[in-house]
């Protein structure tokens, strides 16, 4: 989700060790501040090695262990998996449940059916309308998905998981984990846009900008520091045009069909993964329900953009932001979550 970014105006005398690795398909941005140059070598070995084991364990188009996992789905006969792996199903699982189906990883058909299971972006056309109807139907949801200690089985056939939603919210928890049994304390990762941080970038917080959903700059800025996740989901990140229409990644579930309501959702949150899956819950969501999702979610911290511009905000994430653009859009504040 490649929506936010690190703004820092360091200077070469400054102790912050930045690198990137190439990892989940994409770049990630680790930055570590006033940590020795050995241990920021070991730092980054173990979280590339984090990295590249959740994308070849994770992966839903290249044979991986999800992949096994959805060729079994499919016989509705229960199976064991390794037990490493419960652990991001449980909490997919209860994370789809509490956003009411709105994030759902359980809808991998639908997504390859719309061509966004593979490395390159599709071209359309979208497709036939009555191949849509046929699996939303089939409801395939995560409430399909029964876990029993590192037992699975599902009798709805239709149900293939794809956890690129919260991937990366995912890696960057680990990864934050891993940084602090080494004994670092100030450190931002960036997955593609998925960030957390922890302690802060010298004597001052971490200051991270978040992308205008329609334009080529930053939009707003924020200050973090401590132990905070943020996390922005769009429209435009990968989708296609199909006659002058655009064609998003991010499906509703109870449509089939691409969001096309809201351009952009920013969620701020104490772990990436809920913040993750937040952002793709309350894109989906439309004008008038995404509040409700933000409460069951247990998520305060919200900025949601509607296709036409319209930026709905929550009041403690409004304290926090600050616009960059000029002029800075017109903000309507939301009941306190």
């Amino acid at each position: 989700m490649l929506l936010v970014t690190l703004l820092c105006s360091c200077s070469k005398s400054e102790p912050l060790y930045q690198e990137q690795i190439f990892a989940l398909g994409s770049l990630v941005e680790i930055s570590l501040w006033g940590v020795d140059p050995a241990l920021a070598a070991q730092a980054s070995a173990r979280l590339t090695e984090d990295f590249n084991r959740i994308h070849t364990t994770w992966h839903a188009w290249e044979p991986s262990a999800l992949t096994r996992i959805n060729e079994h789905l499919t016989r509705a006969a229960a199976f064991s998996v390794d037990a490493e792996l419960i652990p991001l199903l449980t909490r997919a699982r209860a994370l789809s449940l509490a956003s009411g189906g709105l994030f759902n990883p359980g809808i991998g058909k639908l997504l390859a059916l719309w061509g966004f299971q593979s490395d390159e972006r599709p071209n359309g056309p979208p497709p036939d309308a009555p191949a849509i109807a046929a699996l939303v139907a089939r409801h395939p949801g995560m409430a399909d998905l029964h876990i029993d200690g590192t037992t699975l089985r599902s009798a709805n056939p239709a149900l293939q998981l794809d956890f690129g939603a919260i991937g990366q919210g995912y890696a960057v928890d680990i990864a934050i984990e891993h940084l602090r049994r080494l004994g670092i304390h100030n450190a931002l990762v960036n997955a593609s846009g998925d960030i957390r941080v922890i302690g802060k970038h010298g004597k001052r917080p971490w200051r991270i900008g978040i992308r205008d959903p329609r334009g080529p700059g930053i939009l707003a800025s924020i200050e973090m520091q401590g132990d905070e996740s943020i996390v922005t989901s769009g429209d435009y990140e990968r989708y296609f045009k199909y006659k002058g229409k655009r064609y998003s990644h991010i499906l509703d579930p109870r449509s089939g069909y691409p969001v096309n309501g809201a351009a952009s959702v920013t969620v701020l949150h104490d772990n990436a993964i809920v913040a993750d899956a937040a952002s793709t819950a309350l894109l989906v969501a439309g004008a008038n329900e995404w509040q409700g999702v933000a409460r069951a979610l247990g998520v305060k911290h919200v900025m949601r953009i509607a296709a036409n511009g319209t930026v709905q905000m929550t009041p403690l994430l409004a304290q926090r932001l600050h616009f960059e653009a000029a002029p800075a859009p017109k903000v309507e504040l939301v009941a306190p979550l």
